[in-house]
């Protein structure tokens, strides 16, 4: 896990709307959804249209990150404590 990685997982103990995190880190849109795609990949983190109805189909982050909330999954919950 990455510096970034770890730094995004952070902010996901609860579900957050991208334009919270993007605030509360500071970064820059590439950046985040660069970071937001790879904890996806990993299984760290699952993508929702609305804080309680999931996304469960692959999600073009370059085009439709912005508009989503996050959550760390117990994997990535796991992952980031352990470290």
């Amino acid at each position: 896990m990455t510096d970034l990685e770890f730094d995004l997982l952070d902010e996901l103990y609860f579900v957050q709307h991208y334009d919270y995190i993007k605030d509360t880190l500071g970064w820059e849109d590439a950046q985040l959804l660069d970071t937001l795609a790879s904890l996806c990949q990993k299984g760290f983190i699952k993508c929702l249209f609305e804080p309680d109805e999931e996304v469960f189909r692959t999600v073009d982050f370059k085009k439709e990150g912005q508009n989503l909330y996050y959550l760390a999954t117990k994997k990535g919950l796991m992952e980031h404590n352990a470290l």
